[in-house]
């Protein structure tokens, strides 16, 4: 089972390039989920990398699509984006070295993240992305 999955009424923001990264953001950390219980540290770093990755790709994509219209929200946006980004790469770095563990937890914790940062948040730039043409 899924620990999140995507629709257009709950996540939409009507930006599809944007609708298709959050998509992707879904799918790497529900594969992270599932790597979880095999206990392959291997596997679990990969994914962990992996959904990391496509994280910080994506909060690229948005903030240069935010700053490309002037969005007056873009340095608040920055702010939630860089302290998840902080948060996973120290994850991940400890990870690596051995210091910690990735826990059915941890990806509950990306998962409440996006539930509230998407519908929150990231839907409120659609209106402003699609009035500059961004759709």
């Amino acid at each position: 089972m899924a620990l999140i999955t995507w629709t257009r009424e709950q996540f939409g923001t009507n930006v599809s390039v944007h609708d298709q990264e959050h998509q992707s953001l879904f799918e790497r950390l529900n594969n992270l989920d599932s790597t979880l219980v095999s206990g392959d540290r291997g596997a679990i770093g990969a994914a962990l990398d992996s959904l990391i990755d496509v994280v910080a790709k994506h909060f690229a994509s948005e903030e240069a699509n935010m700053q490309k219209i002037g969005y007056p929200g873009l340095a608040a946006h920055k702010a939630a984006h860089d302290k998840l980004v902080e948060t996973c790469v120290d994850l991940q770095k400890k990870f690596h070295e051995g210091g910690a563990e990735v826990t059915p937890e941890t990806t509950a914790f990306v998962r409440d993240w996006l539930y509230n940062h998407i519908p929150n948040i990231d839907k409120a730039y659609g209106p402003h992305m699609n009035g500059k043409g961004i759709v």
